[in-house]
């Protein structure tokens, strides 16, 4: 893997910007480097734009680089009235691809930012040239398993469930970040300090709480079937780079045989390595991203 050059050190940090989706004000980084191929990194549902940075640090010197916060995450504006449904993220990443004129580019996206990935890929196939997918959300048999009374009835009883919640309180950062560490075992106690500072806010008492909206649990009533899931992966034209670990989440793009479902792929798995799977193989995950974003 090269050695990060040229007028970009380590620690110089990227740039915060912000757009507008849907009325909510988004926030992204944007890591410099104007002048060459655009690369999107895409987070999951429990984390936020710098997850990335270690990753973007190391590419930065060959792509520019933006890192959006999903909605109700990081310092992006929570959602009102509304849920957090897939289909949503997509609108919200379509919008910043559209808004910066970034296609054709080339994604990254982990967990939920996976999937995103593979629906902006397969609904708009011109936008991405690359695609690379870690633990991406797979297939979980929405929409066919339940009936709508039932989808619905677990939606109002989500909806006042957390309705009831209060944002859980940590009396010192110390115990943010060990509740960040246990989480995911792997994370060094560097990494969880640097996660949990991007990640959470001071309250007034002196407290710590996390920046993330509670109600980006709420599931959708209504969202994208698997069929909808497979139908646009059909649709990609990108190659494709699927990563995974060995001690990952269960339902990943790349299991229960929806490697079928694209033209152009490659699967590789990660040893030692939990759903966090670049926080965890930093170095083997940075050297396969490169080697195929360049190849």
């Amino acid at each position: 893997m090269h050695e990060n050059r040229g007028r970009y050190r380590l620690d110089e940090k990227p740039a915060s910007h912000f757009y507008f989706s849907d009325r909510l004000r988004l926030h992204y980084l944007d890591w410099g480097n104007d002048e060459s191929e655009n690369l999107l990194f895409i987070h999951g549902i429990w984390d936020h734009s710098h997850a990335w940075d270690w990753a973007a640090r190391r590419l930065r010197d060959r792509f520019h680089i933006l890192v959006p916060d999903l909605r109700g995450h990081g310092d992006s504006e929570w959602t009102k009235g509304a849920s957090y449904a897939l289909i949503e993220n997509v609108y919200d990443i379509y919008q910043l691809i559209r808004q910066r004129e970034l296609a054709p580019l080339k994604i990254v996206g982990h967990s939920l930012g996976g999937t995103i990935a593979s629906l902006i890929a397969g609904t708009y196939p011109n936008f991405v040239s690359k695609l690379v997918l870690i633990e991406g959300v797979g297939l979980y048999g929405f929409g066919s398993y339940r009936e709508a009374s039932m989808r619905i009835s677990a939606w109002v009883d989500s909806s006042i469930s957390l309705a009831g919640r209060t944002p859980r309180r940590y009396r010192t950062f110390a115990a943010a970040a060990q509740r960040m560490r246990a989480q995911n075992p792997h994370l060094t106690a560097e990494q969880a300090h640097h996660l949990t500072a991007h990640g959470s806010h001071q309250n007034e008492d002196g407290t710590y709480s996390w920046k993330f909206d509670n109600y980006t649990r709420k599931p959708a009533p209504y969202d994208i079937s698997d069929q909808d899931k497979i139908e646009l992966w059909k649709r990609i034209t990108a190659r494709t780079l699927i990563i995974n670990s060995d001690e990952g989440y269960p339902h990943r793009i790349g299991q229960d045989g929806t490697l079928q479902h694209f033209h152009d792929v490659r699967l590789e798995e990660v040893g030692k390595a939990s759903h966090w799977t670049h926080h965890d193989q930093l170095d083997q995950v940075v050297t396969l991203i490169e080697q195929f974003l360049l190849d």
